[in-house]
């Protein structure tokens, strides 16, 4: 009898575990995927992805992420500098027309709140990595209209040369044009489903 009372409890706090945990897709209009690399050495360029989607298993009792699954549009890059955009789109870099989509999707996702760690793989131009996002639960609430809302923020370094993003220039100074490594940044609202 004992045993089977043991059991019931363990299938119930199961169950309530994964019952709390719930499906939110990122709300592109209030979200951010931008980044950073260093040109001509001495500063940095910025820039900003504007066409992306995915989703979140999130669990807001505990503020923690079970899987995170996003899709990019390399052709919506935007540095503010259009020559700038269309070469970044160009075969150097993205190759947009025959690679229109970047994609993460996660593998393994440990602690909660303001200290989570993703890691995932990451394709561009059909070159696969692993990399490892440190990011933070930032909260759940309700917007104007009733939806359940949570935020999510995440930052990463890659190397762009492992994705075949291999353009470069080499300076008359002996530098290059573009850095190698490029720091990544989300700031993401998603809408529970």
């Amino acid at each position: 009898m004992l045993k089977k009372g043991f059991l019931s409890l363990l299938v119930v706090l199961l169950t309530a575990s994964f019952v709390s945990a719930a499906q939110y897709k990122i709300d592109a209009v209030h979200s951010q995927v931008h980044f950073s690399v260093a040109h001509l050495v001495i500063f940095k360029v910025r820039g900003e992805f504007t066409e992306f989607s995915g989703v979140a298993e999130a669990d807001p009792a505990t503020q923690t992420l079970q899987s995170v699954e996003a899709s990019i549009s390399t052709a919506s890059i935007d540095t503010r500098i259009e020559k700038r955009d269309n070469h970044l789109r160009s075969d150097d870099f993205f190759a947009s027309e025959r690679f229109p989509q970047m994609t993460f999707v996660s593998k393994k996702i440990s602690g909660s709140g303001a200290d989570i760690t993703v890691q995932g793989t990451l394709t561009i131009r059909d070159q696969s990595r692993d990399v490892i996002l440190k990011g933070a639960y930032l909260g759940s609430n309700k917007d104007g209209w009733g939806n359940e809302i949570a935020g999510f923020e995440a930052t990463g370094t890659i190397n762009r040369t492992d994705f075949g993003l291999t353009w470069n220039k080499v300076l008359e100074t002996g530098g290059l044009t573009v850095g190698e490594e490029v720091t990544i940044g989300l700031e993401i609202q998603a809408v529970k489903q």
